[in-house]
């Protein structure tokens, strides 16, 4: 098993793939790392998880959950969306984290047949 690089990020082959977008806001270092290593919570509960896709937007119209997060992940032929807002992008991003965990443990168990 070999390394190799996407987006800057050294990956081996058996690695989740992480894809981060921020949108309506300037570059955030600390926020994507905070973000990808949330979604590293995924294969706690599912090895499968092939890829994911982490979009935070700032809703400009919303004073108090103005900060959104849209999180997508990847299974052999399933995909797993949340979509949270909360006043801090840390609060949704754990929102949605918590939410695709609950759906990658329920498909953990129908893949088992339990």
């Amino acid at each position: 098993m070999g390394k190799h690089h996407l987006n800057g990020h050294a990956v081996s082959e058996n690695q989740m793939r992480v894809q981060f977008t921020l949108r309506h806001a300037k570059s955030h270092p600390e926020l994507e790392r905070y973000a990808r290593e949330a979604v590293m919570d995924f294969q706690k509960h599912f090895n499968g998880v092939t890829d994911c896709h982490i979009i935070l937007d700032h809703q400009k119209h919303d004073y108090v959950n103005n900060k959104r997060a849209e999180i997508t992940a990847h299974v052999h032929d399933h995909t797993f969306v949340s979509k949270e807002a909360a006043p801090t992008y840390k609060q949704a991003i754990d929102l949605c984290v918590e939410h695709i965990c609950r759906q990658l443990q329920k498909h953990k168990e129908k893949v088992r047949g339990l």
